[in-house]
């Protein structure tokens, strides 16, 4: 089960989605102000917030999207007796990690419009982390894949 290199794709797909929700997804300073606005995976807010500033947003959608995600991989490890099963869960785990990404865009959007429109915002690591999570998605359900192929083509010379 761990041993398979898929298992590996996954459960290093599980950590990623896991650690989305610890690390900050974007941020941006106004130099002019000097306020900075964090967008992480539970609320987009100001890290130095005055009289004054707009209540935090919540970004639970964020968190939840990716926890399911992580939970998705961990369960499809398990389930390495059905790699069709196992195909379909991470189908399933990619539309994830895409709303993912998707809503870390929205948020995002967001935030620009909340402070100095002119100032660009940076992505930071919270944001590549679910990209890497579709590399590794990607690679798992490949060498799903090529192990059903094995299979069957050893189930053709009986």
């Amino acid at each position: 089960m761990i041993q398979r290199i898929q298992s590996v794709f996954l459960l290093l797909l599980a950590l990623a989605m896991v650690s989305v929700v610890f690390v900050p997804i974007w941020s941006k300073l106004d130099p002019a102000s000097g306020q900075e606005l964090v967008l992480t995976a539970t609320k987009l807010t100001y890290a130095h917030a005055d009289a004054g500033m707009s209540v935090p947003t919540n970004t639970y959608a964020i968190a939840a999207l990716a926890l399911t995600s992580a939970a998705i991989a961990v369960f499809e490890i398990f389930q390495y007796r059905n790699r069709f099963t196992q195909l379909k869960l991470g189908a399933l785990n990619f539309l994830l990690i895409v709303a993912t990404l998707g809503a870390c865009f929205y948020y995002s959007g967001i935030g620009e419009r909340m402070l100095n429109i002119k100032m660009p915002g940076s992505y930071e690591a919270g944001f590549y982390l679910p990209t890497l999570a579709l590399l590794l998605n990607l690679l798992a359900n490949r060498f799903i894949r090529s192990d059903e192929r094995l299979v069957r083509s050893a189930d053709r010379l009986r």
